[in-house]
């Protein structure tokens, strides 16, 4: 009978490490008052000036200079680039933007995205956004 009460107290330490632990779970979601959020931007920025500016026969060095760096250059499709723009401001929604640019022969032939040129001449495919085998390509 007195090994019953030994196994009972060491078993409270162990219950009550369980139950801090449970209780620490949730810190990430909880929002203090007063505490400050930077936003957190992630990518290339795009801008709708910098669509407008894409003409078709444009070469890849040409883009790089008005849109930057691509963010994602698939090594097995080098004809196609992706420019990815990602923020979120402190505690808030994160918002994503995109533009797939295209290429045949060192050429941009078309681009695809979240941005729609303001110029009736850009190549841009609006057709392309909706169609899942455009993204896997």
């Amino acid at each position: 009978m007195t090994l019953r009460p030994i196994k009972t107290i060491r078993s409270i330490p162990l219950l009550l490490l369980l139950l801090s632990l449970a209780g620490c779970g949730n810190i990430g979601n909880m929002d203090f008052p007063g505490v400050y959020k930077i936003g957190l931007p992630q990518g290339n920025i795009i801008t709708q000036d910098m669509v407008d500016q894409l003409r078709p026969g444009m070469t890849k060095r040409q883009v790089i200079f008005v849109m930057g760096t691509p963010l994602v250059r698939d090594p097995f499709h080098q004809d196609r680039w992706d420019y990815i723009y990602s923020y979120q401001p402190g505690g808030g929604e994160r918002g994503q933007e995109r533009v797939s640019v295209f290429f045949t022969d060192d050429q941009l032939v078309r681009f695809t995205g979240d941005f729609v040129p303001t110029d009736e001449d850009a190549p841009y495919d609006a057709g392309a956004d909706n169609d899942s085998s455009a993204n896997n390509s």
